[in-house]
């Protein structure tokens, strides 16, 4: 046994039980199972192209050798990221604890409390710093969010503006300029027209509908836009303002001005710059907007026995359920990330937060004030934290790169400075000592800070923030410590037990992969910095984009979609500039079976296009002569088709190629959704089915952990000829030749975690990949062997096997007065996360292990299936006071003095053996829903506000 192979500590099932598994599944070997699973003509010839696997201790090595390769200076270039202290408590206890990383989006409300109260908490933070009425539970970047903004101001359009086709949208020219060009990538495509201006001069016409302000602009530039939000209210104009959260501790709340929406980026509470992400985005808003709302929203429920419990809200607003009528695609948020920013404002409190702020704005007026006095002169009238001065750029530059300090260069002659919380009075007088050299001047120190305010008293913030107890109750380490703790422990993540959700491939995050993103060398690089300044991220990223393009078969990659659904817009954007590049702007017909994902029609229509479903069959199988009429019909206009493979119901079509072709022969290209891929890396590709783009999940096939639903990564793979779209970014140089704008707001997205899913194919290397996969299939086929005794298997392949995962059908069972959610919650009961409900049919779950499961845990997950399945047997419609319908059970109900079910304790609590040495306890009783929804409560409360 190589006990130093990674790809024996990442596979569960070990060599000897191989034999076992082979036996119940039916099948002699590993070739035989994949030869019944993949079809023949698909599958790879020969190995993937890849570097010999390296051991963990070979890796970690190696990453910090290239680690050492980005030079790490200080940093005032600003432009929405900056310098951060993370503090060591929430470092240690959220950021690299796994009880935090692996769980998974909290649909199971009961077994995600902790996560839930986590979210709420940085919800009311967003709330009140924001002065708005209501936010979600995070989104993915400061630019993205703006876009959302702009859409969300769109949609709830006057019915008047909607009939006069009002379509433009006012964009300060204060905007940094990543928004605006994800604001220019997703407003094209819904036939937005953006007017970029001064919001001074603006006219405030009725051809527009919203406007979008910065607040401290670009270059720090503090303005009071009351008149203006008044003087667009009076004319039906709705304002949106991208905010800097430090500075809403000091400065008036865009929403004490007007505002309709605000939005901004939490990255500087806590969270590393890493290159640009992931972070926190916030999206706040009026109530009255809550149903155009993008993501997700935590609400305030009650449980069975009326318990506050909380939950995700308003399920059904979700946005890629309305599909084609939707207006964004969100899917994954960036809960990891909020949690950090939220328990930075609990650590901290309203009066060291505002302490801050404080700091950092007596810092910028010290340096404005000493710069003034060697003749650099400041050009804002009012700031916050970033000034903007006038001196020879090149020199200046000169200067400060050898020092080891970055700043942005706006022009020749305009420097734009950010003081952030890291910045102390060395680093001023460096700063001074800096332009002193660059012009000549004698220097001299500053031995303390400046008292004095430079923006108006009008501005400064009177209203009061984050007066509830838990941004007041945990300042010390030892109060923040035990507060993470007791919310960690209310949660279901990957530390407890296997969460086998079906598309979602919830697989061990390995501790390896994940220590580099402590290192500081990696997570304190701008994502502006210079790019020789970034030496080691640029291998790294460029290493990992060649592996992913090694393993699906294409010419190129970008890694700049931060979720799976950017992921599929990007790769519907590319597919659009494709057409367009050739003079074909009417292709604009996409066709999407019936059996996909909502985030597909959900992407296509963002990316502008019409959409035609196609039906699937009774097999679960794409209609092939259904598809090929939809694709002659429309084949002068026909843009793309999306399909997913292997399919959303688990199984490899045999002919995929034949409709690969199809679309081909009628002028289209093939968008292939890689939610699936963990059952092609090594075996097949989307090139060699004749798909021309896909996107990937890293957060699932590679690695990196879901994060209580986020952060996520989406790159897209492209063909030939698509690498020339490939998306840009306005400040450094990425993308192809004829790059589409940004679909994120940094250049690589999230690249921090991109370290994540660099080390697992590094150290998995050609052969541990493909065994990976091949021992998914195993783990998905075992389990369905077990279970399809007990349960009915949706749909398998033409030779009885499932792919990767499998759909059990719970329909059935409402004879008994059992729905699949009693299931699910029952499950709970087992020390067990629930499968994907009722995706993509009603009333069945998707069970997806993965291949980090050993032998032992999949026996314990379908030993509590089948236990379940006798439950079910002996529950009737007519008496619903059983242990399904009362599940899951608490600890409180299992001590309680009375009992009042007609089975016992023991069967509620520890209905089979193994549950006894490691229970775990869901910590309330069945949500109430529905309440919820009709109490939207989204922010911290007292208890007697909604009870």
């Amino acid at each position: 046994m190589r006990t130093d192979a990674f790809a024996l500590r990442h596979i569960g099932p070990r060599e000897s039980d191989l034999n076992h598994m082979f036996k119940t599944i039916g099948v002699e070997s590993f070739d035989q199972l994949i030869y019944e699973t993949i079809p023949d003509d698909i599958r790879l010839k020969n190995d993937l192209n890849l570097d010999a696997p390296m051991t963990e201790y070979e890796y970690l090595t190696h990453i910090q050798e290239l680690g050492k390769k980005n030079k790490v200076f200080k940093s005032y270039i600003g432009l929405g990221y900056h310098p951060a202290i993370v503090p060591p408590v929430i470092q240690r206890n959220i950021f690299e604890n796994p009880g935090w990383y692996t769980a998974y989006t909290p649909y199971q409300a009961e077994i995600a409390q902790g996560r839930l109260e986590a979210i709420l908490n940085f919800q009311t933070m967003v709330i009140e710093l924001t002065g708005m009425e209501i936010a979600n539970a995070s989104l993915l970047d400061e630019g993205t969010a703006a876009a959302e903004a702009m859409a969300l101001l769109f949609d709830v359009r006057s019915r008047d503006q909607k009939k006069n086709n009002t379509r433009k949208f006012f964009v300060s020219e204060e905007i940094l300029p990543q928004t605006l060009s994800v604001l220019q990538t997703r407003s094209t495509p819904i036939g937005v027209e953006l007017v970029i201006g001064n919001h001074e001069t603006f006219d405030f016409s009725t051809d527009f509908f919203g406007a979008i302000l910065q607040y401290p602009g670009k270059y720090g530039q503090v303005n009071d836009y009351s008149a203006f939000i008044a003087k667009a209210k009076e004319n039906e104009i709705k304002v949106a303002v991208a905010a800097d959260i430090l500075s809403l501790t000091t400065l008036t709340s865009p929403g004490e001005m007007g505002a309709a929406v605000v939005v901004g980026t939490t990255q500087r509470f806590g969270i590393p710059m890493g290159y640009g992400g992931p972070h926190a985005a916030y999206f706040a808003t009026k109530e009255e907007y809550k149903r155009s709302m993008p993501g997700r929203i935590i609400g305030v429920s009650i449980d069975a026995n009326g318990k506050r419990a909380l939950r995700m809200a308003l399920g059904t607003r979700e946005q890629h359920i309305k599909r084609e009528k939707a207006t964004s695609n969100i899917c994954t948020a960036q809960v990891l990330l909020a949690v950090m920013a939220g328990m930075y404002a609990v650590y901290h409190g309203p009066k060291g937060l505002k302490y801050i702020a404080a700091k950092v704005h007596a810092s910028a007026v010290t340096l404005a004030d000493a710069l003034n006095k060697l003749g650099v002169y400041q050009s804002n009238t009012a700031f916050f934290d970033t000034i903007s001065v006038k001196a020879d750029s090149a020199k200046v530059k000169t200067v400060a790169e050898k020092n080891e300090v970055n700043f942005f260069y706006a022009d020749n002659e305009t420097i734009s400075i950010s003081i952030n919380e890291t910045t102390s009075l060395n680093d001023l007088n460096q700063i001074i000592a800096i332009f002193a050299e660059a012009t000549g001047k004698d220097s001299f120190k500053v031995s303390e800070l400046s008292s004095n305010n430079n923006f108006p008293t009008s501005l400064e913030r009177t209203s009061t923030f984050l007066q509830h107890e838990v941004f007041n109750n945990h300042h010390s380490e030892s109060q923040l410590m035990r507060y993470i703790k007791k919310l960690e422990r209310k949660d279901l993540s990957l530390n407890h037990s296997m969460i086998s959700l079906g598309s979602c491939t919830m697989k061990l995050n390995a501790a390896a992969e994940m220590l580099p993103l402590s290192m500081a060398n990696w997570n304190s690089i701008h994502p502006f910095a210079p790019i020789e300044q970034a030496e080691g991220y640029i291998t790294m990223l460029k290493k990992l984009e060649q592996q992913l393009n090694v393993v699906t078969g294409f010419a190129g990659t970008t890694l700049q979609p931060n979720s799976g659904a950017q992921g599929e817009y990007a790769g519907l954007m590319a597919i659009r500039a494709y057409h367009q590049s050739r003079g074909d702007n009417h292709r604009n017909v996409c066709l999407i079976p019936s059996s996909a994902h909502g985030t597909n029609p959900a992407s296509a229509a963002m990316a502008g296009m019409q959409i035609i479903v196609t039906k699937t069959m009774e097999n679960g199988n794409i209609d092939v002569e259904d598809l090929r009429a939809r694709a002659i019909e429309h084949k002068d206009n026909l843009s793309a088709l999306m399909v997913t493979y292997p399919s959303t119901h688990g199984v490899f079509e045999s002919a995929i190629c034949e409709i690969t072709k199809i679309i081909h022969d009628n002028g289209g290209l093939v968008y292939m959704d890689g939610a699936n891929m963990n059952a092609q890396v090594g075996l097949t590709n989307p090139a060699t089915i004749g798909a021309d783009v896909c996107h990937l999940n890293l957060h699932k096939t590679f690695a990196i952990p879901h994060g209580g639903g986020g952060p996520g990564v989406g790159p897209i793979c492209v063909n030939e000829k698509l690498v020339p779209f490939l998306p840009s970014n306005p400040i450094i140089n990425v993308g192809g030749d004829q790059a589409i704008t940004a679909i994120s707001a940094a250049p690589y997205g999230s690249a921090l975690v991109c370290l994540i899913s660099y080390g697992y194919i590094t150290m998995l290397g050609a052969e541990g990949l493909k065994s990976s996969t091949e021992h998914a299939i195993l783990n998905a086929n075992y389990m369905k062997a077990r279970l399809e005794a007990h349960y009915p298997v949706l749909y398998s392949g033409e030779m009885g096997r499932a792919a990767h995962e499998m759909i059990l059908d719970c329909r059935s069972f409402k004879q008994n007065g059992i729905e699949v959610t009693d299931i699910a919650k029952r499950l709970m009961d087992y020390g067990f996360h629930a499968p994907t409900v009722s995706f993509p049919v009603a009333g069945t779950l998707m069970i997806e292990p993965t291949e980090s499961e050993d032998l032992a845990e999949l026996d314990r997950f379908c030993d509590a299936m089948i236990a379940i399945r006798k439950e079910i047997d002996a529950a009737s419609a007519d008496d619903t006071n059983n242990v399904l319908k009362n599940s899951p059970h608490t600890l409180a109900m299992l001590t309680a003095d009375t009992w009042v079910y007609p089975y016992t304790r023991e069967q509620a609590a520890y209905p089979l053996d193994y549950i006894h040495e490691n229970k775990f306890w869901p910590s309330v009783r069945r949500v109430d829903d529905a309440y919820g929804d009709r109490n939207l409560v989204c922010s911290c409360a007292p208890i007697e506000a909604y009870l």
